[in-house]
């Protein structure tokens, strides 16, 4: 027992030290500048947005500011046609932009996907007038437009049309004219993003339907279009958001006119705001289109079952 109990007792294991919570939390203090600065930049012109749609707002007419509740929303709903008529062709300009950009960008890419002998200047081709800005791109077909110098001269040459047609000044010819002028530089998008997906598909799919017997069209229908859903429905909900805020192409082409058919809502809001200085009935514009671009890409995500498994 005595000698038992002069046995030294095992030393006790030593107290594990508290995880010191500093290195945790560490990679959100160092994107805490970035992210506070992203957020002022985007929080704050977001909600001053919201606060003067609630208010008269025109720096030419002080006298006349102050709340104005909901009377501008009443304005644009009730005694504003331009708004319908600006959203309307808003609603056409989206459909038809996205609708033929997808389709070409889809048919670029499956070509540029195939081995070719110069493949890789082909795609810098296909790819470079994305990279041009869109101040430039409106530049450049501007000039290409000029009824003096530009496509319809080499026309009247051939003997096709008359001299001094100007297509960007015809009621009938000016909407088809800035949808060309757009594919140009919106299909290499849709190219991009659809060959970037192009690339993952898996080659035994192919090599197994064409064993079974399977041609190119039923291919195409049931193993690459499947593969490509997501890819498409993201690439065709960021570009209708992009083409419907399109502001700089119809603005340097055609400035809304000719008699305003080409105006878009976000071309009639920059024209409010910036034009006749009334930045409280622009706010409330603004807001509306807000709520309407965030209902519809709600509305689309659900119906294409965005994320969801292709059966």
């Amino acid at each position: 027992m005595a000698q038992a109990a002069a046995v030294a007792k095992p030393p006790a294991p030593p107290r594990r030290r508290r995880a010191s919570a500093t290195p945790r939390r560490l990679p959100y203090l160092l994107i805490a500048p970035a992210a506070l600065l992203m957020l002022g930049f985007i929080a704050y012109p977001v909600l001053s947005v919201f606060y003067y749609s609630l208010r008269d707002y025109n720096p030419t007419k002080p006298w006349r500011n102050g709340f104005a509740g909901l009377d501008n929303f009443t304005r644009i709903f009730t005694e504003d046609p331009i708004f319908w008529d600006t959203l309307v062709f808003s609603a056409k300009w989206v459909f038809v932009e996205v609708g033929l950009q997808l389709l070409f960008g889809l048919a670029l890419a499956l070509i540029v996907n195939q081995t070719f002998v110069g493949r890789g200047i082909g795609r810098a081709l296909v790819f470079s007038p994305w990279a041009v800005s869109g101040v430039l791109t409106s530049a450049i077909w501007v000039l290409l437009y000029n009824s003096q110098t530009g496509i319809t001269r080499y026309l009247a040459d051939l003997g096709i049309g008359d001299y001094g047609t100007s297509w960007l000044s015809d009621t009938s010819t000016v909407f088809s004219a800035a949808v060309v002028a757009d594919l140009w530089r919106g299909v290499p998008f849709f190219a991009i993003l659809i060959l970037a997906d192009l690339q993952s598909v898996s080659k035994d799919l192919y090599e197994a339907a064409e064993v079974d017997g399977a041609s190119r069209f039923k291919q195409f229908c049931h193993i690459t279009l499947p593969h490509l859903k997501d890819a498409i429905i993201l690439s065709t909900l960021l570009r209708a958001v992009w083409e419907f805020n399109n502001v700089d192409l119809l603005y340097t082409l055609t400035g809304g006119g000719p008699a305003g058919v080409t105006t878009t809502l976000p071309l009639y809001i920059a024209n409010t705001s910036v034009d006749a200085h009334d930045f409280g009935y622009a706010s409330a514009l603004t807001t509306v289109a807000f709520v309407i671009l965030l209902f519809c890409s709600i509305v689309y995500l659900r119906l294409s079952k965005f994320g969801g498994e292709n059966k």
